[in-house]
């Protein structure tokens, strides 16, 4: 079984897939959208033509792991003559070790910090959502925050825990949505959104950024105490009544669907952007951060420029966007932060390779020059 796997023309088969998934994930990338097509064709195991199931992009790329791996365990490999392909397939296999490890380890998400909040310390997911609960009691010593992953978010679903006075049970989630009036009058509708609203589910954007997911739930107090709260909540990302609060024994709670965040070990202060234009121009050439890491009562100021990242403690900060209120001036810098475990990877395989290749000519050139 491992000669098959091992076999030249079973890698030359999987890497023909592979560039058949690239060249038509790419294409589709148009009709459904970047994010889309990379689940559709990269992230999957098994890709659905039709009723027709085919081999998913991580399929093909753990198929091709297996095959250089299994390469390993041919005798005749282990020789003087190929010591230089040993190492290329080593470099190789390290290259794919370290594309496994970004897939499944990397953290990535913007952060956005004005003028006028001065600082972050977490950054916000592309795609992935969370319903979060905060405890705004002025008797405790910061806030609390209760977060839910989106993949909870399903109907019929009942969510409790254990710091929240409230049960909840969600009615409806939407990935993309739009406000619509209200079919059933004889609901028990609470908070600003649900009483002049509903959402209804409409057909996902080409571009998942421009989604705007809704969560409709039935809250219900725990123990059956202050029923006047219970009923119908909504809360949609992006909207100007996103935040829903509830007032249960002189306590607040706030409910708002938003994007998952990460929080960092340190703080981000924005001291100053610059954004530079093109000659006789508003067209942006490039933006400039000023910025202080603070941690641990220790600063670190440094710029960050579109191809002069900012990295500390694993993240790399990139600045990605600009924007400016011309009413206020408040400014707005968005920088694209990323936490790879498997960044020195390609490096290191790529020095490997290139050793293999070195040594398989050093190898062969003097059976070349006897002919």
């Amino acid at each position: 079984m491992i000669i098959k796997i091992s076999n030249p023309k079973f890698f030359v088969i999987t890497i023909i897939w592979l560039m058949v998934l690239i060249f038509v994930g790419t294409i589709e990338q148009k009709y459904i959208g970047l994010y889309a097509s990379q689940n559709k064709y990269f992230s999957s195991i098994i890709l659905w033509l039709w009723y027709f199931p085919l081999p998913g992009g991580m399929l093909t790329m753990f198929v091709l792991a297996i095959n250089l791996t299994s390469f390993l365990f041919k005798k005749k490999i282990w020789k003087k003559n190929n010591l230089g392909i040993l190492t290329i397939h080593i470099g190789v296999m390290l290259l794919l070790l370290g594309a496994a490890v970004t897939y499944f380890f990397s953290e990535e998400g913007a952060m956005q910090i004005t003028t006028k909040n001065k600082t972050s310390n977490f950054m916000q997911s592309y795609h992935d959502k969370e319903l979060v609960i905060i405890n705004l009691s002025e008797f405790q010593d910061s806030i609390e925050y209760t977060n839910f992953s989106e993949k909870i978010l399903t109907i019929g679903n009942n969510i409790t825990y254990s710091t929240i006075p409230f049960e909840m049970e969600i009615l409806n989630y939407c990935n993309n949505s739009n406000l619509s009036t209200i079919k059933n009058e004889n609901e028990l509708r609470k908070g600003n959104m649900a009483i002049h609203n509903d959402i209804e589910c409409i057909d996902s954007e080409i571009e998942d950024s421009d989604n705007k997911p809704a969560v409709k739930l039935y809250l219900t107090v725990k123990n059956n105490i202050y029923d006047n709260i219970n009923g119908i909540y909504i809360s949609r990302l992006e909207s100007n009544q996103n935040i829903q609060k509830i007032d249960i024994n002189g306590i607040e709670y706030v409910l708002i669907l938003q994007p998952k965040r990460t929080y960092l070990p340190f703080m981000v202060e924005l001291i100053d952007v610059t954004k530079i234009s093109h000659p006789n121009t508003q067209i942006a050439k490039s933006y400039t951060s000023e910025v202080n890491v603070l941690d641990n009562n220790q600063g670190r100021r440094q710029l960050i420029e579109m191809n002069a990242p900012l990295r500390y403690k694993g993240y790399t900060f990139y600045q990605a966007h600009y924007e400016e209120d011309q009413i206020t001036g408040i400014k707005t810098s968005v920088f694209a932060v990323v936490k790879n475990y498997g960044r020195l990877f390609p490096y290191i395989s790529s020095i490997i390779m290139c050793i293999g290749v070195l040594l398989q000519m050093f190898v062969r050139l003097p059976q070349l020059l006897k002919k």
